[in-house]
């Protein structure tokens, strides 16, 4: 192999090496700093109170999987168009006996999984029946500027909401 033939080589491998090596060093970066869709579900909490940091919550609904007495639950908090933090089960009354009634996000509406129905943000926690994320109303929930705690013993009151969900 001649001396140029080996150089042509050799650099195309550093660029392609290089271009490797600063793709994941992005592809890294944004996963350590983005408040992206990958990070919608918290950690599980068992058998304990669910404390959402308002920090944390944004224009796209964070989930906050439980596990009470055995049975899977999941709350929902997310920033309403007038800046308010919204709560709610992610079930509605009408769907869960199905196992399907729980919400997925696209764009500014919640859509429910089992029969499609669409609610804007700003009617989350305002509204309750039918198919509607089942709200956490203030008398559920205790307040303060950096935290919203839903107690255990509310989650234990609610768990036949959940009894065929996922």
């Amino acid at each position: 192999m001649s001396k140029k033939t080996y150089r042509k080589r050799n650099r195309k491998q550093s660029i392609i090496t290089a271009s490797v090596s600063i793709a994941v060093i992005l592809l890294f970066i944004f996963i350590i700093v983005s408040d992206s869709p990958l990070d919608i579900r918290s950690k599980k909490i068992i058998n304990d109170d669910i404390i959402i940091q308002t920090s944390e919550i944004g224009e796209t609904a964070r989930f906050y999987p439980a596990e009470i007495d055995g049975k899977q639950i999941e709350v929902l908090a997310v920033k309403a168009p007038d800046n308010t933090i919204r709560t709610a089960f992610n079930t509605c009354r009408s769907c869960y006996p199905s196992g399907r009634g729980y919400f997925v996000q696209k764009d500014d509406m919640l859509v429910c999984n089992n029969c499609g129905n669409k609610f804007a943000l700003n009617g989350i926690e305002k509204s309750d029946g039918a198919c509607n994320p089942v709200p956490i109303t203030e008398a559920n929930k205790t307040v303060t500027e950096d935290t919203i705690t839903i107690s255990k013993a509310y989650l234990s009151e609610t768990l036949l909401t959940f009894q065929s969900w996922k």
